[in-house]
């Protein structure tokens, strides 16, 4: 197993790359994961030395939803503990969300579930053209609600209400319609893609973006409640619980339908 699930390198510009490193379960978060985000994104965001945060996903896939081993564990627990994993996994999402430093994100392979809310809460994402969305919570009788509102913001209520009520797959060009990808490049041509994008964030006053950026956040009313915040915890914790979820958990770990499906 990857000794570290997430790796962060700062170069000599300024850019600090942050990399979802558990590559053999093509990056499926965990608890781990999510503290290693939290408490990196943390870091980041007061370190004068950094100009730009850029998120990366190790080997094939940036990122495939949340680990099914963990989830089942996690659901055995208690509601308390159940709650603070939520509580958690959307505080990491919102950090992204309002962190001074500018956050971009390079998509490749498959992006699933909260990596979708990842997308949604940085400021600019460009993907592979032949990289594959999902936001795949209902599928499992689960319930996406930490990343609700940065979806809701970058995709838009109508998205939403089609993309994740259904589960279903969506290609970069979908994505990039929709707004949660700003550009879509031939997989040999993203790196050259991205760093355009990077050099041109390098090339703006640092103060003026961080301003920029919190007062367009203000302005669009996309700051989180609190109370808001917790409920959706609550939510999100309870649901994982939940009859349902157990079900559909336990379905797609033995690749069977479950028992929702009727053919």
């Amino acid at each position: 197993m990857t000794e570290q699930p997430v790796l962060c390198e700062i170069d000599g510009r300024g850019v600090a790359t942050v990399t979802l490193n558990r590559p053999e379960v093509n990056n499926a978060y965990n608890g781990e994961m999510i503290d290693a985000l939290l408490d990196g994104m943390k870091a980041l965001a007061v370190n004068d030395d950094v100009r730009l945060i850029v998120l990366r996903g190790a080997g094939k896939h940036f990122q495939a939803g949340a680990d099914l081993g963990w989830l089942l564990s996690v659901s055995g627990g208690s509601p308390e503990e159940n709650l603070e994993v939520s509580r958690r996994t959307g505080a990491a999402v919102h950090l992204l969300d309002v962190c001074p430093k500018p956050t971009m994100a390079v998509v490749q392979g498959f992006c699933v579930g909260g990596g979708t809310g990842v997308l949604a809460a940085c400021d600019v994402v460009i993907a592979a053209e032949d990289a594959t969305f999902t936001i795949s919570e209902v599928r499992w009788g689960l319930i996406p609600q930490p990343i609700l509102p940065q979806l809701i913001a970058a995709i838009g209520v109508r998205n939403v209400r089609r993309y994740a009520l259904t589960a279903e797959r969506f290609s970069a060009q979908q994505a990039h319609n929709m707004g949660l990808v700003h550009e879509v490049a031939q997989p040999m041509q993203l790196e050259r893609t991205a760093e355009k994008t990077i050099e041109a964030f390098l090339r703006s006053g640092p103060d003026a973006v961080a301003q920029t950026k919190a007062k367009t956040l203000e302005l669009a009313q996309t700051a989180m409640d609190p109370k808001v915040a917790d409920e959706l915890a609550r939510l999100h914790s309870e649901k994982r619980q939940s009859a349902e979820a157990a079900e559909g958990l336990a379905a797609f770990q033995e690749k069977r339908n479950p028992s929702w499906f009727k053919e």
